[in-house]
């Protein structure tokens, strides 16, 4: 297939016609698919402030930090922004240092005229940590169990295609940011990369969507047929359920954005549940494979599976569920 048509016949994200409150959520989430939130932060101080320039913005964020230094990442021109592995897959094409988020700001803004700029990009810091004060300004209209706004500031960036274990409601403030998301079900035409040797927590594609490689990643053509594509712009929000694959690109030379994961207080990590299941289960042979298939599968995966200790008390009949996030 042509890598124009591979590019070609990507689709747009389904946008909420309405408001959104608890309920609508509700139903969103029971969806299971992305949904764009248009205009859902029109109204944050943080947006308004950044609508006027870039500057102000800067002052506003700065008005909040109480320096405690924040992770940064970053690249030289040569990655064009892309944070990823180096070529080897030994380690990644950036460095990883911490400093005030004031001073990242400040130091977005002076790159902004440089033709080719070092791509840098401070992500998922926690407002209340770096930032106090911030997320009482600007707030979303739902309730979220446990959720806290994180920020991203950077540059023109691009964050390679991955997925996260929670909900996620992500909200543009300043520049753009282009969201190519994937099913769920297309993980093996991604070319998964390493599990255990990640670039920031969960694993992600081996391609380029800018330039894939469909001589080295063939599958990814079906992959792209079920793409969806979010422009957004400043006060835009996205809905991405979980396990959805995500790719990011911001676009502008000064970039703001914040989170919001969420997922049940008792969660633990299913992640971490199947690299444990690899180690241990894998590479048994055949017949310990078969026999521990049987057990995942009604255990797990039937949908009877939680009649399957009914014969036992109460009391005994469920695995405590320890929090391991």
């Amino acid at each position: 297939m042509p890598l124009a048509m591979v590019m070609e016949i990507t689709r747009r994200v389904e946008e909420l016609q309405s408001g959104l409150d608890d309920d609508i959520l509700s139903a969103i989430e029971a969806a299971y698919r992305p949904v764009i939130l248009r205009g859902l932060a029109s109204d944050w101080p943080a947006v308004t402030v950044g609508r006027r320039s870039d500057a102000d913005l800067a002052a506003y964020l700065k008005r909040f930090d109480n320096g405690k230094p924040a992770e940064v990442l970053v690249g030289p021109p040569e990655i064009r922004g892309r944070f990823f592995y180096d070529d080897d897959l030994r380690g990644c094409n950036f460095q990883k240092r911490h400093g005030a988020l004031s001073a990242l700001v400040d130091h977005v803004l002076a790159m902004r005229n440089v033709l080719q700029p070092d791509a840098i990009y401070a992500g998922a810091a926690a407002a209340a940590e770096h930032l106090p004060g911030w997320d009482a300004e600007n707030t979303l209209p739902v309730r979220l169990p446990d959720a806290v706004a994180r920020l991203w500031i950077g540059n023109a960036t691009h964050v390679s295609t991955h997925f996260d274990e929670a909900s996620n409601i992500a909200v543009v403030i300043a520049g753009q940011r282009r969201f190519t998301l994937f099913p769920p079900e297309q993980f093996e035409n991604l070319y998964v990369g390493p599990l255990h040797f990640t670039i920031a927590g969960p694993p992600v594609s081996m391609v380029d969507i800018d330039a894939p490689d469909l001589d080295r990643y063939p599958h990814y053509a079906e992959a792209a047929r079920h793409a969806l594509v979010a422009d957004l712009m400043p006060g835009d929000a996205i809905y991405i359920p979980p396990i959805w694959w995500h790719n990011v690109k911001a676009t502008a030379a000064f970039n703001v954005m914040a989170n919001f994961w969420w997922e049940a207080p008792d969660a633990t990590s299913p992640l971490d549940a199947l690299m444990r299941s690899i180690v241990a289960i894998r590479d048994l042979p055949d017949p310990l494979r078969s026999a521990w298939r049987r057990w995942f599968e009604r255990y797990v995966f039937d949908d009877d599976a939680a009649d399957l200790t009914a014969h036992l008390p109460g009391h005994v009949r469920d695995i405590p569920r320890p929090n391991t996030r």
